[in-house]
């Protein structure tokens, strides 16, 4: 893993704190701080952005350590500054990873576990704001939309370059629930036979011809779908999210809680299924008394998953599909989760 975060445009001058709205922050402050309360406690926010959610957590649990992890390097120097700024440089571990790489960052760190562990999926405010990353469909930009441009994996101009008519079209339906994904993909592939798609703008222009009118009139902006669908696929989120959430609620100590805020179906389909399967029991059907060994091993914090309320739905556009899910660790299991 890349330990050293380089330098560069961070897109914007103003400070994080000015750009980037956490969603249902206070909900998430008041699940997290309670395991968070001994000294040495230690808080990891797999998905630490613009550190919006960990300036909070620190400021409400003094005695708590951080350990941020994100795979954009220049989010980790926004992170960094508006940490130092707010006084919290001596209880700072920022990483360069993945948020699948949770327990290797803590093995790294001489840790064996995290007190409480926070995940916000999705793609950050700081990265939509970032003109030339591609992953805003308001302003023209290369079709870039990877979260760690030094990757050097594929771009989503890549992708609609060189997959098969058939295969953008499953990427659009199942990442985006575009319900035109085979119109669409069918306009991508002739397109590209005259010219491939380089552009935030050329792509925008394409959806707006492709979703039919009626659509468009009420089912918000065309290119929305798509290009949710196209940062998924370019970023292989929900294959690295399987992962990172076995290896999250693996590193989640006695007594310590995880929180996780998914923004789309997929994402939050994944989250309940992992967290169902620590909080249900493995005995067998019919089973008199429930053993020990097969009580589980997290409880749920919340009923079902928490939405943001009218309010702030209103003012943060970002909230309006929030689904936090909340468990707290019950039971460990020598040798396994």
């Amino acid at each position: 893993m890349d330990r050293t975060p380089q330098r560069g445009d961070t897109g914007n001058a103003a400070p994080a704190e000015e750009r980037h709205v956490p969603v249902l922050l206070d909900t998430t402050v008041d699940l997290l701080t309670p395991a968070l309360q001994s000294p040495g406690s230690v808080y990891v926010d797999a998905t630490l952005g613009m550190g919006g959610h960990a300036a909070a957590v620190l400021a409400a649990a003094p005695a708590a350590r951080l350990v941020g992890i994100d795979r954009d390097p220049l989010a980790l120097d926004l992170a960094r500054e508006r940490l130092t700024r707010a006084g919290f440089a001596d209880r700072l571990t920022l990483v360069h990873a993945t948020y699948d790489e949770i327990p290797e960052v803590l093995a790294d760190l001489g840790l064996d576990g995290a007190d409480a562990v926070m995940m916000d999926l999705g793609v950050s405010s700081f990265q939509i704001d970032t003109a030339d990353r591609g992953f805003s469909y308001v302003a023209d930009a290369p079709l870039d939309m990877r979260m760690d441009p030094s990757s050097g994996g594929p771009t989503a101009a890549d992708l609609l370059r060189d997959l098969p008519e058939a295969e953008i079209s499953r990427i659009l339906h199942q990442y985006g629930d575009e319900r035109f994904a085979r119109r669409i993909a069918r306009r991508i592939v002739e397109q590209r036979e005259h010219a491939p798609l380089t552009r935030s703008g050329e792509l925008v222009a394409l959806l707006d011809r492709a979703v039919p009118a009626a659509s468009k009139a009420s089912g918000g902006h065309p290119a929305k779908r798509s290009f949710q669908a196209l940062r998924i696929a370019v970023n292989d989120e929900l294959r690295i999210l399987a992962s990172a959430l076995e290896g999250a609620l693996d590193s989640v100590r006695l007594g310590g809680r995880i929180v996780v805020e998914s923004y789309h179906s997929g994402e939050d389909r994944l989250v309940k299924s992992a967290f169902a399967r620590r909080t249900r029991s493995s005995a067998p059907p019919g089973l008199p008394v429930e053993l020990e060994e097969h009580r589980p091993t997290f409880t749920s914090l919340v009923r079902g998953a928490i939405q943001a309320g009218p309010a702030e739905r209103e003012t943060n556009p970002r909230a309006g599909s929030v689904r936090l899910r909340a468990l707290t660790r019950t039971r460990i299991v020598e040798g396994a989760s």
